[in-house]
């Protein structure tokens, strides 16, 4: 069951894997609430969104709302577990992709189709506002504290270097999610479903050539080291995204006394998703200049060279429209709004 507790002495914030204290005072009514991610600490969304955000709320609050982070799974269980574990209470707060479990949210899959994101600040700010508008059933049972994507996604993968689908044929990739994998497919690599934290491992021991991932989170889990080439695509063209939810135990988002509960929410939404997609962004070049200083090549599409690849997106764009449309759900409404509120995004920056 959850653990929340109502302390009356001094609070104390557990962020990373030693720990960091955040200020508070000893009052009545203070909250603690843990937050379970599969990140190493070290990783940009950890170190430089949930901490300081912990932090905020301790202030905002006078130290009575405090959040304890665990980072790489620390609490148990695998990463496709995380948004149960928000769902069921095993702990208040989980970071999670709903990629990981095939089919359970069909309609944010949507964020995961070729070629329909932009960067991740402006997807991710469209991506709260498209929640807001379409996902209440799909994630009403939890508390959506944030709703992002990551950046655009880009391969990294042993030599051969990959310059046109062709390139791939014959490779394994690993993938974050059942559309992402599709796609890979569809470009003519075998894909391999897992999730992130398993991939360097798999990576070094060679049960994968390469894999899928942005630039930001690349330096935190070693890839440089591990492959030698990537393939980027030019400005403003995402290959893929994928979703993430910052998701939150709905009773103990409702337990919430009243006032701790209104610095949460001023203190997440589409602040917060907004918040992530730049952290992501902003990580981007610096995590690109790790592999240029280890003399990495990167190989970047733009151009004519696009058209290929964005011929194998269009056939598992359609081909998730008319599956959503066997399913009873409008797939081209949802691509239509997701493309719309990612347009208005990306001019209001």
């Amino acid at each position: 069951m959850l653990r929340r507790m109502l302390l009356k002495t001094a609070a104390v914030a557990a962020l990373g894997v030693a720990g960091l204290t955040v200020a508070g005072a000893a009052q009545a009514d203070t909250v603690t609430l843990r937050l379970h991610h599969f990140l190493p600490p070290s990783a940009p969304v950890p170190s430089q969104v949930f901490v300081p955000w912990a932090e905020q709320l301790a202030e905002a609050s006078d130290g009575r709302l405090i959040v304890e982070i665990y980072p790489s799974m620390q609490l148990g269980g695998g990463p496709p577990a995380l948004y149960d574990q928000a769902r069921e209470g095993v702990v208040d707060i989980a970071w999670a992709l709903p990629g990981w479990t095939p089919g359970r949210f069909p309609m944010i899959e949507v964020f995961d189709l070729p070629f329909i994101a932009a960067s991740a600040q402006a997807t991710s700010r469209a991506a709260w506002h498209f929640a807001q508008e379409y996902l209440a059933e799909e994630l009403a049972d939890v508390h959506a504290l944030a709703v992002h994507t990551h950046g655009p996604g880009v391969i990294h993968i042993k030599a051969p270097a990959i310059e046109s689908p062709s390139d791939l044929r014959g490779r394994t990739l690993r993938g974050p999610s059942r559309l992402v994998n599709r796609f890979i497919e569809e470009l003519g690599a075998t894909p391999v479903g897992m999730p992130v934290p398993q991939m360097p491992e798999a990576l070094q021991r060679g049960v994968i050539d390469g894999t899928v991932i942005p630039w930001e989170v690349t330096h935190s889990l070693r890839v440089p080291e591990l492959v030698d080439t990537h393939t980027e695509f030019a400005p403003g063209v995402a290959l893929y995204t994928t979703p993430f939810v910052l998701a939150m135990n709905r009773e103990a988002y409702d337990e919430l006394p009243d006032d701790l509960r209104a610095i949460l929410d001023e203190h997440s939404g589409l602040g917060l998703s907004n918040w992530i997609g730049e952290v992501m962004d902003l990580n981007d070049e610096p995590a690109r200049d790790v592999a240029v200083e280890r003399d990495n090549r990167i190989i970047t599409i733009e151009g004519e060279s696009l058209a290929a690849w964005e011929e194998a997106g269009m056939r598992v764009r359609d081909g998730w429209i008319a599956e959503m449309e066997a399913a009873g759900i409008d797939g081209a409404g949802l691509v239509a709004a997701v493309e719309r509120l990612v347009a208005e995004e990306v001019a209001a920056q």
